[in-house]
């Protein structure tokens, strides 16, 4: 094959990016995407002219080369929101990102001094090893602090213990943070760089996520390059050390993709079961062991205009099993065709296969009416409608095993001249939007300019998308939450 090519599995923000890239390079590329959507957990999903996000995506990067591409492809067709979350616990809304004095309030006299208490205890007995998020968490804020703000929610998210989820994911979503630092910032305001964890405000685009994979998509296509929804890679043709070509199954059939080079977002476990001559057994048994967290989205239209004001509210209520629920109207107006009603997405953490995924659409509606009424957001009278979204491998789990076999995979994919595994379930980290789209940047000038940029780094030596050091004027915010 004179002329090179390339191939992409996958059309989320990697995918998708990748294929502009190259494009850009003035090379040939064609994206598969076995979803009927583009977007990967990036998409924005439609029912009766209600639009929704799988999950949420706040557009705001600390990486000027995504921040040039979401201008560039959007152009007037962002909004600017402002970010608000909140924590409802014991049908009390408290401020998110954490504030001390705020949360201290909140809660009360008697819990307030039994937080100081449990701090104390962890400075003078702390955890000598950091192994575990709980560890991670308690010797920072101290047992109370975590028991009531993060255990309930966290364990929620990732169906693990806390002490079975490993303390470098608690590293990648804090930073430089403690409580007695949040409470002496919030007492005496620093002058110079601090750390500002969540930013106040960001982009949206005026339809949803989706909307912005949707434009790239056409920009691709008017390009020359193609994008096929509908088309799952089921086979990867290998020969030693490179990969020649992929089997796809799709709306025109069984065919054979040949290549000079390919990019793949596919979850580490189904792509090396999917490699043919098959890895060494070792790989595939790590492949195998790295696990997923899936959810689903029970979206509720209600007859209320304004049910709260925030982008997302977090449940930390035991005694329900929904995570999360945005609000969609408070991302963009454009989201709901009727402003007399509001859609609010239930988020449930599950495994495929287990309880709530195996309930049918009609018993999870049921159940997310029950809920919403249960935590006194709305009553089942006012539910009009709704529908039901799945999402599988919509997480990396961080569990106690994984990190010696993902290395193990990481290695042997790594050995493929050819082959370059990008975004956040072909890397199995845990990266948000702008940092799938900076691995598939890295992986592409690898290829096209001869660069040997290490994909695998993004998110461990760059700083976390809304962390950044600025001139503080405030008291500072606690973050470890968002899914």
């Amino acid at each position: 094959m004179d002329k090179r090519k390339s191939v992409v599995i996958g059309a989320g923000p990697a995918g998708l990016t990748a294929a502009w890239e190259l494009i850009k390079a003035d090379v040939e590329v064609a994206v598969f995407e076995k979803y009927n959507l583009v977007g990967g957990i990036a998409r924005t999903e439609e029912y009766k002219g209600y639009r929704f996000d799988i999950g949420g995506h706040r557009f705001f990067t600390m990486v000027p080369e995504v921040e040039e591409l979401w201008h560039e492809w959007m152009q007037e067709e962002f909004v600017v929101r402002p970010r608000k979350s909140r924590i409802l616990y014991r049908g009390k809304f408290f401020d998110y990102p954490l504030r001390v004095f705020n949360a201290l309030s909140g809660l009360g006299i008697i819990e307030s001094v039994r937080i100081v208490i449990s701090y104390a205890m962890a400075q003078i007995i702390p955890y000598k090893k950091e192994e575990s998020f709980e560890q991670w968490v308690v010797n920072r804020f101290g047992k109370r602090l975590y028991e009531i703000f993060f255990k309930t929610y966290t364990e929620k998210v990732w169906g693990i213990k806390c002490t079975d989820i490993r303390a470098e994911w608690a590293a990648q979503r804090i930073k430089g943070l403690t409580l007695p630092t949040a409470i002496k910032n919030a007492l005496f305001p620093p002058r110079g760089e601090v750390i500002k964890t969540l930013i106040k405000e960001f982009h949206y685009p005026t339809l949803g996520p989706g909307m912005m994979w949707e434009k790239v998509t056409e920009l691709v296509r008017e390009a020359g390059g193609c994008v096929e929804i509908g088309s799952e890679v089921i086979r990867i043709v290998r020969n030693e050390d490179s990969v020649n070509g992929v089997d796809i199954n799709g709306p025109a059939g069984p065919r054979h993709i040949e290549g000079t080079d390919f990019f793949s977002t596919m979850p580490l476990n189904e792509l090396i079961n999917c490699i043919d001559p098959a890895p060494p057994e070792e790989v595939v048994e790590a492949a195998n062991g790295l696990r997923y967290r899936d959810f689903l989205t029970v979206v509720l239209i209600l007859d209320i205009a304004d049910v709260f004001d925030d982008n997302w509210v977090y449940i930390h209520s035991p005694d329900v099993k929904v995570g999360r629920i945005q609000n969609f109207k408070n991302w963009s107006g454009d989201m709901v065709p009727d402003d007399s009603t509001t859609s609010l997405g239930l988020e449930y953490f599950c495994n495929e296969g287990d309880g709530l995924w195996n309930m049918s659409d009609t018993e999870l509606l049921e159940l997310g009416t029950i809920e919403i009424e249960r935590i006194g957001l709305a009553n089942k009278a006012n539910v009009l409608d709704g529908v039901v979204v799945r999402q599988q491998k919509a997480y990396p789990v961080y569990d106690a095993v994984y990190g010696p076999l993902l290395a193990t995979v990481q290695e042997w994919v790594s050995g493929l001249s050819n082959f370059h595994t990008i975004g956040r379930n072909g890397l199995h980290k845990y990266n948000n939007q702008d940092h799938s789209m900076l691995t598939a940047i890295m992986a592409v000038k690898n290829v096209v300019a001869g660069q040997t940029n290490d994909v695998w780094s993004v998110n461990t030596d760059r700083s976390y998308h809304e962390e950044v050091r600025i001139p503080r004027s405030g008291g500072e915010p606690v973050d470890i939450l968002e899914a």
